[in-house]
Formats: C-alpha cells, sequence, structure tokens
C-alpha cells in the first residue's frame, strides 16, 4: 500500500460514524408532512416515522433487546417493516429479515442459524411458527404484527402486539454512536442446492450503498426513477435484500411511499393508480401478473418507472410493457452485493427514439453504478476482451459486498477467490463497458462442444405474440452432450404449438442471430414455470422434474 501523507486530526474533531440512523436525518427535514401509506389500510406522516421509530427502539429495548442481538422480522410489505429496516439496527442490533416464502424447514434453518434473539411475526405467518416452535432454540421472545382491530390468538406465548408496545413506548430514545462497521442486517441465499446461506452488511455499508443508488436512479434526467416529486412504491419483497435498498434511498430524499402489504395483482394496480405510483421495482413474474389484470387496462402507466432484477428482462417483456407506456429498466446484482451492482444508462439520443425502439438498450444488464469495478474473466481468472462477443464469468468489488458467508468461511473463500467477488453469471462486455449477462454458469446449455445461453434463447422465444413466458435448460443428449429443453406458457385466450414457437426462432436463424441447432426439438406448454421463493424461474427444479 502506497505511503500517503496523513495529518492529525484536532483533538475535539468529531469522526462522523457512517450509521443508517444517518439516512434518517434528510427526509424528516426536506418533507415532515409528506405520506407513507399502507395500501388502503392507513397513512401517516414522515415526522410520525420518525416518532414510531423511537418507540419501537424503547418497545424492543424494554424487551430485553441489546447491541449485538439478532432481531428476525417476518412480515408484508408494510410500514411497521420499514420502522424496523431502521430501529433495530439504530439500536446496535441486527435485524434478519426472514423469507417467509421458505419451507417451514428452511425457516427454522435460518433462524437457528442466524440464533435469533426476538421474532417479530405477522398473523399470518404464526400458523409456521406454531408448528415448528419446539425446534427453534435461540429466540427467547415473540411480537406479533396484525392489521387486525386486537391481536389474534395463538398458542405462541408472546411478549405482546406490536401496536400495544409501540402505544405505552417512550417516544424519544437516544440512539448512540457506534463502530460504522458493526453488522446491521443478515438474511439468506435462495440458493438451489443445499442449506441457504447467511450473507450480512455493516451500517457503513448500507450507508454507501444508499448514496449510490441515489447517485443512479435519481441522478440522471434519462433515468429518472426517483425523483423529489416521485411516489415510490416496492413490489420486491422488503426481505429480498432490503428491497433491493430502495427504502432507505427513497427515505433519506423524503419521498412519497407506498407500502402494499401483500401481494394481490388487482390491488397492486389499484394502488397504482390511486397514488399515482411513478416508481416501481419488481422481478419479471411479477411484472406479467400485474400486466395481465383487467384493470391495468385503464391504467394511465406514461410516468410508471419499473427497474427489473432477479431474473433478465426480456424483450418480449419489455416490448409488452412499452405498448402500455411503462419505463422499463435493468438493474443487476445479487443477495451477495447488497444488491446494486449494475443498471441501464440511456443516453439522450435513446431517449430521441420512440419507446418501442428503446427495448434493445433496456434489456441490456448495464454500466457498473458509481463506487463499483465490474469485470469479466475466464476460468483461470484472467481478464476477457470486452468486444461484446468474448464471454467471462462476471466479478464485481465494491464497498458495500458481503464480506463472507456467516459461519461458512470456506463458501466465502470461494466467492471471494483471487479477491473478486464471484457471481457466478457469464456474461460479455462492450467496449462501452455496457455489460450483458448471457446465463447463469449452471445454466449454460453445452450442446456439440458449443455454449448456449439459455437467457438468449428465452428472449427470443418471448418475442412470439403468443408466448406470456418461457424457460430453457439444456438436458443430457447421447449425441450432443446437451440440447435445449423449453417450457413456454401462453397469454389467456392465445394458442400456439411447438412447430409454431419453432417456425418463430428460424428468423432469428435467417438473420444470425442463432444457429440452426439451437432451436429446441423439445417444447413443453405449461400452465406455469416453477419459481423459486422470490421469483426466479427455478432451473434446477425444472432439470429435476424433466430427468424424473
Amino acid at each position: 500500500m502506497a505511503q500517503t501523507r496523513i495529518l492529525p486530526a484536532a483533538d475535539n474533531a468529531y469522526q462522523y460514524p457512517l450509521l443508517i440512523k444517518r439516512l434518517l436525518l434528510s427526509g424528516p427535514r426536506y418533507n415532515p408532512d409528506q405520506e407513507i401509506v399502507y395500501a388502503n389500510r392507513s397513512k401517516y406522516t414522515y415526522t410520525d416515522l420518525v416518532e414510531r421509530i423511537h418507540k419501537l427502539a424503547n418497545a424492543l429495548t424494554d424487551a430485553g433487546v441489546k447491541p449485538g442481538d439478532t432481531v428476525a422480522v417476518m412480515d408484508w410489505d408494510t410500514p411497521r417493516y420499514l420502522e424496523c429496516f431502521f430501529a433495530i439496527p439504530m439500536i446496535g442490533a441486527i435485524l434478519h429479515t426472514v423469507n417467509v416464502r421458505l419451507s417451514p424447514e428452511q425457516i427454522v434453518y435460518t433462524m437457528n442459524h442466524a440464533e435469533d434473539d426476538v421474532v417479530l411475526v405477522h398473523d399470518d405467518f404464526m400458523p409456521i411458527i406454531e408448528g415448528v416452535k419446539d425446534e427453534i432454540k435461540t429466540v427467547k421472545t415473540w411480537i406479533q404484527l396484525t392489521d387486525s382491530d386486537g391481536a389474534k390468538a395463538t398458542s405462541v406465548d408472546t411478549y405482546g402486539e406490536y401496536e400495544a408496545l409501540l402505544a405505552k413506548a417512550d417516544n424519544q430514545f437516544d440512539f448512540p454512536d457506534f463502530d460504522e462497521n458493526s453488522v446491521a442486517t443478515t438474511f439468506y441465499t435462495t440458493g438451489t442446492t443445499g442449506n441457504p446461506k447467511g450473507v450480512y452488511f455493516s451500517h457503513r455499508q448500507l450507508v454507501l450503498h444508499t448514496l449510490a443508488m441515489t447517485g443512479t436512479i435519481a441522478h440522471f434526467d434519462e433515468m429518472p426513477l426517483l425523483r423529489s416529486s416521485s411516489v415510490y412504491m416496492p413490489v420486491t419483497p422488503m426481505f429480498h435484500v432490503h428491497a433491493w435498498g430502495v427504502p432507505y434511498a427513497a427515505t433519506m430524499m423524503g419521498i412519497k411511499q407506498v407500502y402494499p402489504g401483500r401481494y394481490e395483482p388487482e390491488l397492486l394496480v389499484d394502488l397504482l393508480k390511486t397514488h399515482k405510483v411513478s416508481f416501481s421495482h419488481c422481478v419479471p413474474t411479477i411484472m406479467q401478473m400485474m400486466m395481465a389484470t383487467e384493470s391495468i387496462k385503464t391504467a394511465d402507466l406514461s410516468n410508471w418507472h419499473v427497474l427489473i432484477g432477479g431474473s433478465a428482462l426480456t424483450k418480449g417483456l419489455c416490448d409488452a410493457a412499452a405498448r402500455l407506456g411503462i419505463h422499463m429498466y435493468t438493474g443487476y446484482g445479487m443477495s451477495e452485493t447488497c444488491p446494486l451492482l449494475s443498471a441501464t444508462h440511456m443516453k439522450p439520443e435513446d431517449l430521441e427514439l420512440p419507446l418501442e425502439q428503446q427495448t434493445a438498450i433496456r434489456v441490456k444488464t448495464g454500466i457498473a453504478v458509481p463506487l463499483v469495478d465490474l469485470d469479466i474473466v475466464d476460468p483461470d481468472g484472467n481478464p476477457v476482451a470486452h468486444d461484446g462477443e468474448a464471454k467471462g464469468e462476471v466479478v464485481a468489488r465494491a464497498p458495500w459486498l458481503t464480506q463472507s458467508y456467516f459461519k461458512q468461511a470456506d463458501k466465502g473463500e470461494e466467492l471471494w477467490e483471487g479477491g473478486w467477488l464471484h457471481t457466478g453469471d457469464v456474461a460479455s462486455m462492450e467496449p462501452d463497458n455496457t455489460l450483458t449477462i448471457k446465463d447463469r454458469i449452471k445454466d449454460v446449455i453445452k450442446t456439440g462442444g458449443e455454449w448456449l445461453s439459455s437467457l438468449d434463447l428465452e428472449n427470443l422465444i418471448s418475442q412470439h405474440p403468443a408466448v406470456a413466458g418461457a424457460a430453457v435448460v439444456g438436458v443430457p443428449d447421447e449425441k450432443w452432450g446437451e440440447r435445449p429443453h423449453a417450457l413456454v406458457t401462453l397469454k389467456p385466450g392465445e394458442q400456439a404449438g411447438v412447430e409454431d414457437i419453432q417456425s418463430h426462432l428460424k428468423q432469428f436463424v435467417e438473420s444470425g442471430e442463432i444457429n440452426k441447432w439451437a432451436i429446441p426439438e423439445q417444447i413443453d406448454f405449461v400452465e406455469d414455470i416453477p419459481k423459486t421463493s422470490v421469483g426466479k424461474i427455478n432451473k434446477k427444479l425444472i432439470r429435476d422434474q424433466l430427468k424424473d
């Protein structure tokens, strides 16, 4: 490390730690009366938010929570969850956002592995806890969350109900300073093999991620997702990578926030229309569900900007959204990366094109956001040419990447082999640094000695007018090693057969986008494509089902 000059600070100079409580300073100053809405149930102001965070800190402290303890939350997307995003880490405890879509056995595993001390659990998830509570080893205290007038009866011995505890708590809490490298949050990746792995993030990492996010989705005129006039509604679960970190950014900016509770497509569209929501983020499957509702046909969507992540934004979905007036963008990251690594970057000349002609730019994985180093490397770790053709694994460095896996140091060393975080994604990079993900390393189809991208095939199949969604996996083949096998869902009322899809793909053979051997012989039409708990296509399960 270079020998640089460091000058001494004044004895009384304050060493300002980057703590989550700092993110709560500006929003209430800018917009104390701005609204935070809970579906069609309730609303309050930023002034109320601050008071409730103080009350929650006191209620948790009264319940025995100490700095260093782990507090788990099982809730829908609610303002309560937003309060937990702040209050729990601000008292020095660790927020564990539990993936409520995991199996009961996996929920038990993550709670025991994280060593949860206190759990806040919504009535809807109480039956899960009632069934497994004897298997959960470290939890001392349960707090009930309810949307009813009073707490529902349960066999779990609870400390109290959330609103009742806040009602009797003091509205002032002296949030302490502490080391900015203290762990603030933890949650578990939803791998398709083995037990989930625990990632964790410090106060410093989350503050820097928030600043970089606002420097990406709020900075550029060509990407006006988050502005002072925006209305924000998450459609990515708050348990999933802090709802991609956007609630922290939205709160720091003091903008209107709408939390939808449980995801019901018609309710989501109703909230979208009622509150004139201008920015959301979601995975493609949820977007497809919303676009399939009747009520969306009467919505003015010309000011709705949507960041798509979790799975690739296909041309078919982007085109369909453009026809409704929706502005779609791609965001890229993963649980281990907090998550933001790259995003769509539009130039002024791109926006001069009609929205329908901007798809080719919007579906690319985008350019690394501020403070992120991204590269693509070969299996030996050597950089691959940035020519838009050569492929390599995406590796990353940024100040907010998980530094290991909790209690799995060996897996952490694999993740950080060579001093770069290895994403497991195969991509190409263009000379202007635009990244395009081609596939997961484990999902690339190896056929006849060539690599075939399952994402590319899904993208092309999605452009058939009758297709709602597609998944492509490689299946064993004696002659070619592997061959592509496609699962296809159709739009309501549409019809198509195997030959229709194959004929559709032949145009891309003629244009040189794919080789003729890339066209699947095996195409199954299905009602639904298997998904993981966070809405991604579950290709391991598909391969297992096809094998069986």
